[in-house]
């Protein structure tokens, strides 16, 4: 009840300020503030900080990367990650960028990858300490925009964010002449001391007393290893090991493993997600155990005049077969491209050749 009622209180104070406020943003948060306050108590990510990264990282959900990879936090890929790939212009042409179903598995990668070690001195400051947070990411190396941090708590603050963290925790800012009365002392002296954190950079607006709801404690799992990401290079190796190269009328391929997509050996390779489905002929189309994948474009002639088909056998199948383009498979056979698989057996040309009394074919 008391988290509706905040939540309610929350609503009202943005309705008030909307005419300083940028209606877009006022929208983005009411549609994921529940989303941000359900990380808080998952991860220990401050629900305020959150919000303000997705507002600012997303535009509110209108940047390319929020609207077309569902990439709420611009998280760039790393070699670890096996997920959708978006390519994007950022600080370099072309980047890798993490693609998403939705916008909400976006938030929750977002707290596990503040879960790595390199950002574990943020979880040593207040959770309700949002200058502080704001400031710690960026030293940290979350952006490289200096002034990443005044941004955060440009945010926060315009929109009263941190009324957010104060949701997640189960508590509420009381003045402090409420504190010191008789009435409230016995509460206040029975909540325990908070662990002093890192020097923060303003003291707090307010006391905060213990309400009705117990302040929840996060526990996090220990840690794993930090593990030196793999270059590129090391990266394609690693891959080719498991899928060693094979080839077809002079183009390389290899054999898909269980759980490969076009997505994820793209990024292993190093090369564009499109070019490797455009070299396979695989535009809308889904990687298969076992399908063969071309590391180069196909050819546009066989190694050999002809073969013959079987029923049911798909054209692209039969492209991947014999290292030779869907297209030229159909130019030269005078196939309809609406043609998808054979209904009987046939003789299926992959080179021009002369036939007796036909001329050439």
């Amino acid at each position: 009840m008391r988290k509706t009622i905040l939540i309610a209180v929350l609503g009202l104070s943005m309705s008030l300020a909307a005419q300083k406020q940028n209606e877009a943003y006022l929208a983005y948060i009411e549609q994921w503030k529940e989303t941000a306050i359900q990380q808080q108590q998952d991860y220990g990510v401050p629900a305020a900080v959150t919000m303000a990264q997705a507002l600012l990282e997303s535009a509110a959900g209108q940047s390319e990367l929020a609207q077309n990879a569902k990439n709420h936090f611009g998280i760039k890929c790393t070699s670890d990650w096996f997920g959708g790939v978006y390519y994007y212009d950022d600080d370099s042409k072309g980047e890798c960028f993490r693609q998403y179903y939705d916008a909400a598995e976006s938030f929750k990668d977002h707290s596990l990858f503040l879960k790595r070690p390199r950002y574990t001195s943020c979880f040593e400051i207040d959770v309700r300490d949002y200058e502080g947070w704001a400031y710690r990411l960026r030293d940290c190396g979350y952006a490289t925009d200096y002034l990443y941090a005044p941004k955060l708590v440009k945010l926060v603050e315009t929109y009263r964010l941190d009324t957010l963290t104060e949701i997640a925790l189960g508590v509420r800012e009381t003045p402090q002449q409420e504190v010191a009365s008789p009435a409230k002392e016995e509460v206040a002296n029975s909540v325990p001391a908070v662990p002093a954190a890192t020097p923060q950079k303003r003291p707090l607006k307010a006391t905060v007393v213990r309400t009705t709801e117990p302040i929840m404690v996060i526990h996090n799992d220990p840690e794993p290893p930090y593990v030196e990401p793999l270059t590129a290079r090391q990266e394609r190796d690693s891959f080719l090991l498991l899928h060693p190269k094979k080839k077809q009328n002079g183009v390389n391929y290899v054999v898909a493993r269980e759980g490969d997509t076009y997505a994820n050996v793209a990024f292993r390779l190093n090369v564009r997600e499109r070019d490797l489905r455009e070299d396979n002929d695989a535009l809308g189309r889904d990687l298969q155990k076992g399908d063969r994948i071309y590391l180069a474009a196909k050819k546009k002639v066989g190694d050999k005049d002809f073969v013959w088909t079987h029923t049911g056998l798909s054209i692209w199948k039969l492209s991947q077969d014999e290292g030779v383009t869907v297209e030229t498979i159909q130019k030269l056979n005078g196939l309809d491209p609406s043609v998808r698989t054979f209904r009987t057996r046939q003789k299926i040309y992959l080179r021009k050749v002369k036939e007796e009394n036909n001329g050439f074919r």
